[in-house]
């Protein structure tokens, strides 16, 4: 049994196309998260920052935890305590 040669043609233009769908797609989703990035930066820049009540950030608390938990260790390791 031998394929025409039209399927073979309109089966590479299918999966062309298709392939064409999901790159616009992806590229399409990608300038908008970089979009939404771009928002992001421009309102942490532009927001007003106050010493007094700012929320720390993710990374300075997870920061100070990690030194409280490292502290602890030091604490216990000098107690003589095995952890």
């Amino acid at each position: 049994m031998t394929l025409e040669p039209n399927l073979y043609i309109t089966v590479a233009v299918s999966g062309l196309a298709g392939l064409g769908m999901i790159t616009a797609a992806g590229l399409s989703g990608w300038r908008g998260w970089l979009a939404l990035k771009r928002q992001e930066l421009l309102e942490r820049h532009m927001a007003p920052s106050s010493e007094a009540g700012s929320i720390p950030s993710a990374a300075s608390r997870i920061e100070v935890a990690d030194l409280k938990e490292r502290i602890r260790k030091l604490e216990a390791i000098a107690a003589g305590v095995d952890l």
